[in-house]
């Protein structure tokens, strides 16, 4: 038998499963979270979450640290993109074992790789996925055999899809930290990758974690198999992320330098990283942003933390002002 509240968080010393942790704590759940070494675990990333020892590869120690829990978040990433090919899929295939032993609902945290330019420029739940990359592919295969599990074994799932993450856990795998501002140095410039006057969608990560929270809490009133879009931050022309980054780390007239793209693609056969990023240019080059109405009607409202305090809330948490 399930408990009520009691989740497992895989994935939660990166960005969106810290946030989900601790988004889940602050509203009364008990939190599982694994970790090949616990003890390595800093006190502020582990501060209220049970620690067990076990890997996500290893599917018999997800079906045990998911024993008695209803929802199982699914938040973990290889990092800097190595393997991910090789590794992505089977962690997920251990989740949806973990989730048919236990009866937990899945969640994850989806992302707008899955598309390509015939769901542009405004995202629904029901927009056709047709990724143009390995990524996104890996991606859309993911939901598929969530939605797979969900059909075939009754697995309840939640996808909550967003923009591109930022926040002050997110020092790993986002365009934030890797390409507009360099983290644990003062910023000096801004390096932006989007073309002038081409609009992008961005998620604040404490505020998609409280709105997963909220999903969840209303159990009862989720379908078996449901998706989200998440709003966020929409940057209209690339502007507004430049200059909330100026205001927030106290240097008002940075300067404003365009992405290395050319650089980018020759260091790509040699950098899994710069692969990985130059391969999902195309997000950069047509405004896309997700519609959140069905999220708002659900829930009433979507959290939203002001641009500037966002901004500058992950800049401190990067190390950057």
């Amino acid at each position: 038998m399930t408990a009520s509240k009691t989740a497992l968080v895989l994935g939660a010393t990166g960005g969106i499963g810290g946030e989900i942790a601790a988004a889940l704590l602050k509203r009364g759940w008990t939190v599982r979270a694994l970790h090949r070494d616990p003890s390595r675990v800093g006190a502020d990333a582990g501060a209220g979450i049970q620690w067990i020892k076990g890997d996500a590869m290893n599917r018999n120690d997800v079906v045990a640290a998911a024993r008695e829990v209803s929802l199982i978040a699914h938040a973990v990433n290889p990092p800097g993109y190595k393997n991910w090919g090789q590794l992505v899929l089977p962690m997920l295939e251990n989740t949806i074992a973990a989730a048919r032993a236990s009866g937990a609902r899945i969640l994850l945290p989806g992302t707008i790789y899955n598309y390509g330019p015939d769901a542009f420029p405004i995202l629904r739940e029901s927009s056709p996925q047709h990724p143009r990359t390995r990524k996104g592919a890996i991606r859309a295969e993911m939901e598929r055999r969530l939605r797979a599990a969900a059909g075939q074994d009754g697995v309840r799932v939640l996808i909550v899809r967003a923009g591109d993450f930022f926040g002050p856990r997110a020092a790993g795998n986002n365009w934030f930290s890797q390409g507009l501002v360099k983290p644990g140095k003062p910023v000096k410039s801004i390096t932006y990758p989007g073309r002038a006057s081409t609009g992008h969608a961005w998620a604040y990560l404490p505020d998609l974690a409280e709105t997963m929270a909220r999903l969840v809490g209303d159990e009862a009133r989720l379908e078996p198999f449901e998706t989200f879009h998440f709003g966020g931050h929409w940057d209209p022309d690339g502007t507004a992320f430049v200059n909330a980054i100026r205001q927030a780390s106290g240097h008002p007239q940075a300067p404003a330098r365009k992405f290395p793209w050319p650089l980018l693609w020759l260091l790509a056969p040699f950098v899994p990283l710069f692969r990985e990023m130059a391969e999902m240019r195309y997000l950069w080059r047509e405004p896309l942003r997700l519609d959140n109405t069905r999220l708002v009607n659900f829930l009433g409202s979507e959290p939203h933390t002001p641009l500037e305090t966002a901004v500058r809330n992950t800049l401190v948490g990067l190390g950057s002002v």
